[in-house]
């Protein structure tokens, strides 16, 4: 969903209408250190005047799935209130777009932590450097949860992407999960019945709206730390996510709740991405007694 060219806004009344094409807003995907992978985010530094209005249009202009927004920062104190966009509507929470933009601040501001407020709530950053100068973040989720799903539920999805009951993992029974938004997790029995989506987005955009899904995360396990995940984004104007760290976080919850989390600190990888053409690679670890999901990734700068 890339489009050509961003927008700038030029003050005219009580709101703000588009102009020449915007300067200062940069674009990084999220989740590898190839610009050709990973999921692409618009991070915008300064947005402290601009209204709702204005960061949807932008959003929408820019055509990623997510454009973070900065509408307030101290940099002293590390902290930065920020916004997400998709194109169609704002979003509490975006795992990806806070990767990006924490990788863009730490690479102007040096890496350490940092601190978001969020509609979801405050999300704790840390950045670390590696020798080559490649910034890592993790951001520790706010406190996640998740409930099995209703049959009504999981059959009015079905029907949407085309799946029958059968293709389901018994193992991994379905779930609405919450890392910042709610995503109905689904585990496919076997890796060829991920490989073969092709859902009807309209029908699948109504029923997330009905229930408030952000995505519906379909997941098959390679093995008790392996996971290979697709995420349908259509509430947000988007076919597919290549990387969708809030999914990742409230997948955490979703282990935990159910027993299946490994030791402490273990490395939980999630690949997304593969069969859209942009591989993408989170970590996702969990600690006892700690209801949060530390999510880690890269980003890199695509222009």
């Amino acid at each position: 969903m890339e489009s050509i060219g961003i927008h700038r806004w030029t003050r005219w009344g009580s709101g703000w209408q588009r102009g020449a094409v915007t300067e200062g807003t940069l674009r990084y995907t999220a989740f590898t250190d190839d610009p050709a992978g990973g999921n692409p985010a618009g991070v915008l530094l300064d947005a402290a005047g601009l209204d709702d209005a204005a960061m949807l249009a932008t959003a929408a202009e820019v055509g990623y799935s997510e454009t973070v927004f900065v509408t307030a920062r101290d940099e002293a104190e590390r902290r930065f209130a920020v916004r997400y966009f998709s194109p169609l509507a704002e979003v509490a929470f975006c795992g990806h777009a806070t990767i990006a933009l924490a990788v863009a601040l730490a690479e102007r501001i040096g890496p350490g932590p940092l601190t978001l407020d969020t509609a979801a709530g405050e999300i704790p950053v840390r950045t670390v450097a590696d020798g080559a100068g490649r910034v890592r973040a993790t951001l520790t989720s706010v406190p996640t949860r998740s409930r099995p799903a209703s049959e009504a539920e999981v059959g009015a999805t079905l029907r949407a992407l085309g799946w029958e009951a059968a293709d389901l993992d018994p193992l991994l029974p379905p779930h609405v999960a919450f890392g910042g938004n709610d995503h109905l997790i689904l585990a496919a029995a076997g890796r060829e019945r991920l490989a073969d989506l092709s859902y009807d987005f309209d029908a699948l955009a109504e029923v997330m709206r009905r229930h408030n899904w952000t995505t519906v995360d379909l997941v098959w396990r390679a093995s008790p730390v392996r996971f290979h995940a697709r995420n349908p984004f259509p509430v947000g104007g988007v076919v597919e996510d290549p990387a969708t760290g809030a999914a990742a976080a409230a997948f955490g919850g979703y282990l935990r709740v159910l027993g299946l989390a490994p030791a402490a600190g273990t490395p939980i990888a999630i690949r997304q991405g593969e069969d859209m053409g942009r591989p993408s690679d989170l970590t996702i670890t969990l600690d006892p007694g700690e209801p949060r999901t530390h999510v880690t990734g890269t980003a890199v700068s695509t222009v």
